[in-house]
């Protein structure tokens, strides 16, 4: 069965495989998304009627040629591409056999429902194992199988607080607007989509080599957890919790943002070779003869003293005076762009980072690329994120056998 093709390569990595995505809104999606893009034959399911909760998480829509608003949110728009689109009301006998059937001919299953949600459909990994053994079942959850929260519904907002994230985010306490602060995005949600998707291909090579299926489960929280990295360790090795350190780094000085004459840059002078040429090119030599600033450690130490002596610098050229000197010297330096300069950036436009694909109600939807490059099988844009229900006859019909006329009864019955 093939989706309607837009860009697509004729060698892809995963075009052997099926994924049946039972998600929705971000985690699960995303990674349903990268799979899709590597080339699998991802079947996204749906309630009838109401679809993908972000479906409406809009304004902003979609628009069509005429400039006015589709049915499709922006916020549905970011993890849906290259998918085959079926509604299916799992809730009845029917629909839950569309599941099964669909489940058997698929390699890996995808869904994020409340732990136990499934059991009572038949649909869970106990069940679906006995039609498809080596079946790959990925669980995404907000706190996992098991635990004191494992019944708890899962929110990135409130992941990004339990998990330390928030503690870690944001001005200092003791500078004007400190506190805590949430990412701009859900970074749970799409950092637990990209473990899932190389839990999903870890998997996939064990069953490839071995035949048999197995059982992912992935929590929200976990990840959270996981992906404070050095900030775990600074923890961990010392017992003493991080400080939240706004646009500052907590080990390495200066690494932060700062004020020019005329906008903000950052400066992220990794070493102490960076460090020099950044206070020579700002005229303030002497602050790398400084025993108190002359190596990394010493500035750790010695911040509160050497960050207004830096920021009484740099507010002496303009934005642009800087980075070309700061490039210049090969000391890391950078804007900081609103999305409007980052799709208009040279480098964002020569990576090819926005893509167009032909949408049915909009003529043709603007899209982020996939940041994946590889060589031998490119990634596949196949068909923009598709509309609700979009595919749900193709699918009945072409995989499953089923004659129109007994389509039309499910869809009758609003089983489909």
């Amino acid at each position: 069965m093939s989706p309607e093709t837009a860009t697509t390569s004729t060698k892809t990595a995963l075009g052997h495989l099926r994924v049946l995505d039972l998600t929705r809104v971000l985690a699960g999606p995303w990674c349903a998304q990268n799979l899709a893009d590597l080339g699998a034959e991802v079947i996204k399911v749906e309630r009838p009627g109401a679809g993908d909760d972000t479906r409406s998480w809009g304004p902003p829509y979609l628009r069509d040629e005429d400039g006015a608003n589709t049915s499709e949110a922006a916020y549905y728009l970011t993890a849906n591409r290259g998918k085959l689109a079926i509604t299916v009301d799992i809730a009845t006998a029917e629909g839950q056999q569309i599941i099964r059937e669909l489940a058997a001919q698929s390699d890996v299953v995808l869904e994020n429902y409340k732990v136990g949600q499934l059991a009572k459909y038949g649909l869970d990994y106990a069940s679906l194992k006995q039609i498809k053994p080596d079946l790959i079942y990925c669980s995404i959850t907000g706190f996992g199988q098991e635990g004191p929260y494992a019944a708890r519904a899962g929110y990135d907002f409130i992941v990004q607080g339990m998990g330390g994230f928030m503690s870690l985010t944001g001005e200092r306490d003791d500078l004007p607007g400190g506190g805590p602060q949430k990412a701009g995005v859900a970074i749970a949600d799409l950092m637990t989509g990209m473990y899932a998707t190389i839990a999903v291909m870890a998997a996939l090579s064990h069953r490839d080599r071995t035949g048999e299926g197995q059982y992912i489960d992935m929590a929200l929280l976990d990840v959270q957890v996981a992906m404070l990295a050095n900030m775990n360790m600074n923890y961990l090795t010392t017992g003493v919790a991080p400080q939240r350190w706004g646009n500052a780094h907590a080990n390495i000085v200066p690494y932060q943002t700062f004020a020019t004459s005329d906008g903000h840059i950052i400066v992220a002078a990794g070493n102490d070779s960076q460090y020099k040429k950044f206070v020579q090119i700002g005229g303030r030599p002497e602050l790398a003869d400084d025993a108190r600033f002359s190596s990394n450690p010493a500035r750790v130490q010695h911040r509160e003293q050497l960050i207004p002596l830096l920021a009484e610098m740099v507010r002496l050229k303009t934005k642009q005076e800087w980075i070309t000197l700061l490039e210049q010297a090969g000391v890391p330096c950078g804007p900081i762009n609103r999305l409007n300069e980052v799709f208009d950036d040279p480098q964002v436009k020569a990576r090819q980072m926005q893509i167009s694909l032909p949408h049915p109600s909009a003529g043709s939807a603007p899209l982020v690329a996939s940041p994946m490059k590889l060589s031998a099988t490119p990634v596949s844009y196949r068909n923009a994120p598709p509309l609700l229900g979009q595919h749900t006859e193709q699918i009945l019909s072409d995989l499953l056998h089923y004659d129109a006329e007994r389509i039309a009864e499910l869809r009758a019955r609003k089983v489909v």
